[in-house]
């Protein structure tokens, strides 16, 4: 077998960066925010059952600069998931492979995630109760 400089198995810094290459990756990564995000919630509930000044200490870090960039960020991970997952659900059932057709679903994906993400969180910056 010759010597050759290319590397044994293919790596990201050979591949052109595309479309699909990016929600494979975004997708795993949003899966693992959604695990944190659940933790965060799941302590908020726990919070939540401890009191009513437990609760407003959880709910006023929430309503924080910063916790309020963790919820938009959680958001849209769920909506992206969300959305990805249903896209992997039609190619499942075997559509949505062509090129065009999986750079378009893509693109949706990601476009669609945004703008499910601004509106869930017009809606819940709206709500007089909420955080």
């Amino acid at each position: 077998m010759a010597k050759s400089n290319r590397p044994l198995s293919p790596h990201l810094q050979v591949y052109r960066w595309q479309v699909q290459m990016v929600t494979s990756i975004l997708h795993r990564a949003t899966g693992i925010v959604l695990a944190v995000g659940a933790l965060i919630a799941v302590y908020g509930a726990v919070q939540l059952a401890m009191g009513r000044e437990a609760w407003q200490a959880f709910a006023t870090c929430l309503a924080s600069p910063l916790g309020l960039v963790f919820l938009f960020g959680w958001v849209w991970a769920f909506s992206y998931h969300f959305l990805n997952g249903i896209r992997h659900l039609f190619q499942d059932a075997g559509m949505g492979y062509p090129i065009p057709s999986f750079v378009r679903n893509s693109w949706f994906t990601i476009v669609g995630s945004v703008i499910l993400t601004l509106i869930i969180f017009s809606i819940g910056l709206m709500h007089k109760g909420g955080v």
